[in-house]
Parts: C-alpha cells; structure tokens; sequence
C-alpha cells in the first residue's frame, strides 16, 4: 500500500529567500592603505632606531621594532577592515555593511537621498578609486562607499540619483 510523497510538497515546500546581492570593494583599496601604512611606519621605525641609538645606546634602539609590529599587526587589520566593507542595491534602499568588532549595517531609502557625490583625491586618483558619498536630510546618516572604481562609482552615482527621484516624487 502506497501512502504517497515521502518529501514535502510543492504547496508546503520551504521558500527559500535569498539575499541581497552584495558587492565588495576593490582590492586596489587595500593596497593603497596598506601602501599608506608602510609609508608611515617604516621611515618613523628608522628615525626612532637612529635616534634611540645615538641618544639612549644601542641597548634602547631594539625598541624602534614596535613600530614593525604596529605594521604588521595594522597589515592584518587593513585586510580585515577592507573585507568586511560591503554594499548591496535592493528595490526600496542601498544597503551599505562594514566592520569587524562593531558590524555596523546603514540602510539608505532611495527616496531619502539628497545628494550623492562622487568624490576622488590625488592617491585614489593614481590607484583608479574614487569615494560615493551619499547624503540625506539626517546629517547623522549620510554614508559612504570607500574605494569603488571610478566607473562603478559614477553608474552608482546615477542609479541612485535616478532612483531617489522617482521614489520622492511621491513625497
């Protein structure tokens, strides 16, 4: 005797949801921190091992490697950091998630928007990355996309200023 489907049917199947498709940032960011890092830390390491070492001795000098260990330790941060930036375009909002210890998750209505600039100093200029800024009547919750490419950064830019038009034109 048969007593029919052995799994769920169609009709009580379970739906699965998916989520927004997210978006990470360029890895030209992180080598551009990573590059800033550097830059920094190593000139600062041999100024302090010279200057230990002429003034203290040379017993004091071994204390210009904290310095180093500031870069390695900020080495793995940087990457931690640049992985955890991400942003998702869904129907109503731009989703924007960033951090490691404190996650923090900023949700911008399209409709909400006021301005979005696309923003891009000298470095960023040289790495091909620019900054989208996003701003809203709440000073407290404008947002920002770190490090996009230049030509994401602009179809962003448009998308959303096209959207956040078509949704406050019901206001």
């Amino acid at each position: 005797m048969e007593t029919g489907a052995t799994g769920p049917t169609e009709a009580t199947a379970p739906t699965r949801t998916t989520g927004p498709d997210w978006t990470g940032l360029p890895a030209g960011l992180l080598t551009l921190r990573r590059l800033l890092l550097v830059v920094w830390l190593v000139p600062l390491t041999v100024a302090l091992a010279v200057l230990l070492g002429m003034f203290a001795g040379p017993g004091w000098a071994a204390f210009a490697v904290l310095p180093l260990a500031a870069l390695a330790w900020g080495w793995v941060m940087l990457g931690r950091n640049w992985r955890s930036w991400r942003y998702a375009e869904r129907a109503d909002d731009l989703l924007i998630t960033r951090g490691v210890l404190w996650h923090e998750e900023t949700i911008v209505p399209y409709g909400r928007m006021q301005l979005v600039e696309v923003t891009s100093g000298p470095l960023e200029r040289k790495f091909g990355l620019a900054s989208l800024q996003l701003h809203t009547a709440a000073a407290a919750s404008d947002a920002t996309i770190p490090g996009l490419a230049p030509a994401e950064a602009e179809r962003l830019r448009d998308r959303l200023t096209e959207l956040g038009e078509a949704r406050s034109a019901g206001l």
